[in-house]
């Protein structure tokens, strides 16, 4: 009986001796697991560089202002710190302004932006007296890189394009412009020396793509004010309230400010699909800014179902 007990002993000693080793130094399996997250609590890894996002560095100052001019409206900002300050520009929904709110700040802050495209931008944030660069304009992340989309593509979403990404809706968008072709030949309007005309119609995962033109056939330049999308009543008889329904588009690429003379402008409109019913059509409307020259082409649901599919359609970057 006493041997038993003095081996039992023995083992539980030995066992103490290996648990106050193994905090001290972790063994072989547990060092491999634990050695690129020991300050967190439980097992945990180093996030990889490829998964990092690479911040650029930006210097501002109490006294100057910087300006970011990114290729797609601005929608969210964060800042790091209370030492910066930031904010849209007046009426320019792609410009950052942002300036130190403490003078000599020393510690290092950042600053991070999402796109409407989708793309993130990550930027360290420091104090400087006189930074050599006030006005920086970022490059758009679908611009060419050694074949390859650039570190601040991302995987971003957005509500309003439901399960579609925007970085996908974006290169959608560049490829039909690009391609320029005319898939429907059937739809516009002529009139005032102008044509408004739709020439393709695609639809992918939930979206309408519309692929316009405009040629302006006179010596004098059209001012683009907008162009409308609206599901109204097809012809109904004299002084009959018509209903209509206002479509907003989601995205739109190459948005047109003005025709100059006797040229032509393209753009691409991205809608939430729909369908209409029979005694209902889609009106197509463009508007001359400060002027009269208005023109308008509608679609009914037959002509919706002529929709192209994306899959078909080679996507360029």
């Amino acid at each position: 009986m006493k041997h038993f007990f003095f081996s039992a002993l023995l083992l539980v000693a030995s066992s103490t001796a290996v648990f106050a080793q193994s905090k001290d130094k972790p063994t072989n399996l547990s060092s491999s697991l634990l050695s690129s997250g020991t300050l967190y609590q439980g097992l945990s890894r180093s996030v990889p560089n490829a998964r990092v996002v690479l911040p650029y560095g930006l210097e501002v100052t109490f006294d100057k202002t910087t300006h970011l001019i990114f290729p797609a409206p601005i929608r969210y900002v964060d800042l790091g710190s209370q030492n910066i300050i930031a904010g849209k520009a007046e009426d320019a929904e792609n410009v950052l302004r942002i300036k130190a709110a403490v003078q000599d700040f020393e510690t290092e802050t950042n600053l991070s932006v999402i796109c409407e495209d989708g793309s993130f931008y990550a930027f360290n944030v420091k104090y400087t007296a006189e930074p050599e660069k006030l006005n920086i304009e970022m490059q758009d992340f679908l611009a060419p890189t050694a074949g390859r989309l650039p570190s601040n593509r991302s995987d971003i979403y957005f509500k309003e394009l439901g399960s579609e990404s925007p970085i996908l809706v974006k290169l959608i968008m560049q490829s039909i412009y690009q391609s320029d072709k005319r898939r429907i030949k059937h739809i516009g309007a002529q009139q005032f020396g102008m044509k408004f005309l739709l020439r393709g119609l695609y639809a992918h995962n939930g979206l309408f793509y519309f692929y316009t033109r405009i040629d302006n056939d006179t010596n004098m330049p059209f001012a683009v004010d907008f162009v409308t999308f609206k599901v109204v009543d097809k012809k109904v008889a004299k002084h009959t309230a018509m209903q209509e329904q206002v479509l907003q588009p989601l995205r739109a690429y190459h948005q047109l400010l003005e025709v100059k003379a006797n040229d032509n402008e393209r753009g691409v409109f991205v809608l939430e699909q729909f369908s209409l019913s029979q005694d209902k059509e889609l009106q197509v409307t463009l508007y001359e800014r400060g002027g009269g020259r208005t023109l308008s082409f509608s679609l009914d649901q037959e002509d919706l179902l002529l929709a192209q599919k994306i899959d078909k359609l080679k996507l360029k970057w």
